[in-house]
């Protein structure tokens, strides 16, 4: 309740004084600071980052910044426990809100993997590697990663299957079920071999002869924006332009994938559009604010949202200039609010987990 009380007054600034308030905070700061902006940020937010990029890329970049002392994380929980995973000992990462959290990671408490886990274990299901989605919990991280499995990211997710498959014969992937189906499905796993384990459901929803048959279990969980991408966004878009180009990220349904042209990361996205010719035109399956950035840095491309719905991240948009203003100058006044700290024992193994990521990546 202080705190919300400390954050009452910068609610009443205009956007001209938070701007400014901003610049003048980070001019005194100086390298003492690093503020790291996810690519679903606002613009307003966007301009004040040093660096920008998806979870993985800010978390590793923070920590190579190893001048800074604090990292202020503008994007989501898991994102910053992450960045608190792979710090410096004399850093601290904050995050201005700590409310900014992400649905799909909720869809995996920890307890029910850990059921999940424990139900394979007794239907005699040993052999299987668990991977865990970089946007999942520190704990789902430490899971995997005390159990002889990874972590991987939207654009690794293929590297890491393949080397998980070189340790065992099947895969539980969690949280997100369509990066996970996606993933399988493009090395050639067909789709009766990948079931979904549902944890409001005795025994996931399945019987032990599908979990036996499967070769990949997938959890169900998905993002809140991209499942929004449907088929019929496709099919809307192509009768508009003929000529368009569908690029999605493997986040989206699998029917929406598989009507695609193209499909991948954040960073394959962003590079597909600005590698594309001019004059060419591209509808997107992805978060709002990066689309609408995008197009505005590339006029003479057309580029727009596949679904004409409004796809923003919600929780990424608690992430406010106010509440970053506050954090900076808590920081000048020598107050560290919001710090992010990950308990020692789950960060060990949730470092293994990322270590073999890298590894294989």
């Amino acid at each position: 309740m202080a705190r919300l009380k400390e954050l009452e007054p910068y609610l009443l600034l205009d956007d001209t004084a938070i701007r400014e308030r901003i610049v003048a905070a980070k001019r005194a700061l100086g390298e003492r600071l690093v503020i790291l902006g996810h690519h679903y940020q606002r613009d307003d937010i966007i301009e004040h980052a040093d660096v920008t990029g998806d979870s993985y890329k800010l978390a590793r970049l923070g920590a190579e910044r190893t001048g800074a002392e604090f990292v202020v994380f503008c994007g989501v929980h898991f994102m910053a426990e992450s960045a608190d995973i792979l710090r410096a000992p004399h850093q601290t990462v904050i995050l201005p809100d700590l409310n900014a959290g992400c649905s799909m990671a909720d869809m995996a408490p920890t307890d029910d993997v850990v059921e999940a886990g424990a139900t394979l274990e007794r239907l005699g299901v040993h052999d299987v590697t668990p991977i865990t989605y970089m946007n999942s919990t520190a704990e789902l991280k430490a899971f995997c990663g005390e159990r002889g499995g990874a972590v991987c990211t939207s654009s690794n997710a293929r590297g890491i299957f393949e080397w998980a498959f070189r340790q065992k014969e099947k895969i539980f992937f969690f949280p997100d079920e369509h990066l996970g189906r996606n993933t399988a499905i493009a090395m050639g796993i067909p789709a009766e071999r990948i079931v979904v384990w549902d944890p409001k459901k005795a025994q996931g929803g399945l019987t032990a002869s599908e979990i036996d048959a499967a070769t990949v279990i997938v959890w169900k969980g998905c993002c809140s924006v991209h499942t929004k991408f449907l088929l019929r966004h496709v099919h809307e878009r192509r009768a508009e332009d003929p000529g368009v180009k569908i690029l999605v990220h493997p986040e989206v349904p699998y029917e929406t994938v598989a009507a695609a042209d193209l499909v991948g990361s954040t960073e394959f996205i962003i590079r597909t559009l600005r590698e594309a010719p001019a004059g060419s035109s591209w509808a997107v399956g992805t978060e709002y604010h990066l689309i609408s950035r995008l197009a505005k840095q590339m006029p003479e491309k057309k580029i727009v949202v596949l679904s004409k719905d409004f796809c923003l991240c919600a929780t990424m948009y608690r992430i406010s200039p106010q509440n970053l203003l506050w954090a900076l100058e808590s920081l000048v006044r020598g107050d560290v609010v919001n710090p992010i700290r990950v308990p020692e024992s789950t960060k060990k193994w949730a470092k293994v987990a990322l270590d073999r990521m890298l590894q294989v990546h």
